[in-house]
């Protein structure tokens, strides 16, 4: 009797599976082809992707080859064109380098360059605050102090990476102004600051002597 039991369970299993099937097989077999082809789908954006970065580092490199080289216009075309048209992991590089390579040649396209960098903020703040601390290094020496200042002043603030560099161009901009009051606080600000590296202090000591002896003589 439990044989006969069970063969019943089993025909009647069968037929509601049959049922299940008739009435949602399609669905099922289309919801597999739609698996399938959104995997194939993803493996090939995954291995395009690949294939995009491969050529953004190829053209990349050949920039930076023509950089070392000292050919610079050249250069900054080639960083330009990956700025452009590279995966987002080269534009932003590509950007700095391109701008570099144009202060030589051409320093106010160069400044350019660094001010569309400093004010893009889909390129983060450590990036900006970079390319403003490169500008204001390229305009220090015919820019004047008040100028300096207000490109630099937010990127001194204690929370900001390049804080170091962007007070040591303020308080140089400040002494070849002849501004010793704002040399001072600047200096003082980077000798007094424990995170100060070693370069920046040195250089600070230095010119706090020299801003001590011209004040002196005043």
């Amino acid at each position: 009797m439990t044989d006969i039991f069970h063969e019943v369970d089993e025909e009647v299993r069968r037929e509601q599976l049959k049922k299940l099937w008739e009435r949602y097989g399609n669905y099922l077999i289309a919801g597999c082809i739609v698996i399938v082809l959104g995997v194939g789908a993803w493996r090939g954006y995954q291995w395009w992707q690949a294939k995009q970065a491969a050529q953004s580092g190829a053209a990349f490199e050949q920039a930076v080859t023509l950089a070392e080289t000292g050919k610079h216009q050249e250069a900054a075309d080639a960083f330009a064109k990956v700025a452009s048209d590279g995966t987002s992991g080269y534009r932003v590089l590509a950007r700095l380098r391109q701008a570099a390579e144009l202060a030589p040649t051409d320093r106010n396209a160069a400044v350019a360059a660094y001010d569309a960098i400093a004010t893009d903020n889909r390129t983060g703040q450590i990036v900006q605050d970079l390319a403003a601390v490169r500008a204001a290094f390229l305009l220090v020496d015919s820019a004047p102090y008040s100028e300096i200042l207000q490109r630099l002043e937010p990127v001194t603030a204690a929370d900001r990476a390049f804080r170091h560099s962007a007070r040591e161009i303020l308080a140089l901009s400040a002494w070849k102004a002849g501004d010793m009051a704002a040399a001072r606080r600047w200096t003082e600000m980077i000798m007094t600051d424990p995170q100060t590296p070693p370069g920046p202090r040195t250089r600070a000591e230095m010119l706090s002597e020299l801003i001590a002896a011209a004040s002196a003589k005043g």
